[in-house]
């Protein structure tokens, strides 16, 4: 996974490198230091802070976002967004060539083994994946 120096964060998510700091002091956003004491940030701290900055845009104040930020309201940044829509795309590749290479016959078998409610999950997904 991709980390990020704090001026390539600052760059990527629009805010300064002075926001970047005071967020991370505030616990808001997570950092690593490396040997040499640089701050890396995983790419998933670009979503952060867009969620941050829209949460402040609502009138929530830095404290209730913390507080958002907690385990049991939000999910982690172990999660990667970027690498869920990487492995859906692979996903709908392989589907599309498999779909290729059967005759029409083998594609209504498979077609009725997939449920209605399976169906309904994947266009959840890839709903909730393009926002």
């Amino acid at each position: 996974m991709e980390k990020l120096k704090i001026g390539e964060l600052a760059s990527a998510s629009g805010v300064t490198k002075r926001t970047i700091d005071y967020y991370t002091n505030l616990g808001l956003l997570t950092v690593e230091r490396s040997a040499s004491n640089y701050r890396y940030y995983d790419c998933a701290m670009i979503e952060r802070i867009h969620w941050i900055e829209a949460q402040k845009k609502r009138g929530k104040c830095l404290e209730e976002i913390h507080s958002l930020l907690a385990p049991a309201t939000m999910i982690h940044e172990e999660i990667d967004v970027q690498d869920i829509r990487l492995q859906m795309r692979k996903l709908e590749k392989d589907v599309a060539m498999l779909m290729e290479q059967l005759d029409d016959n083998e594609k209504q078998k498979l077609k009725k083994k997939v449920s209605p409610e399976s169906v309904a999950l994947m266009q959840s997904l890839l709903l909730i994946l393009n926002n």
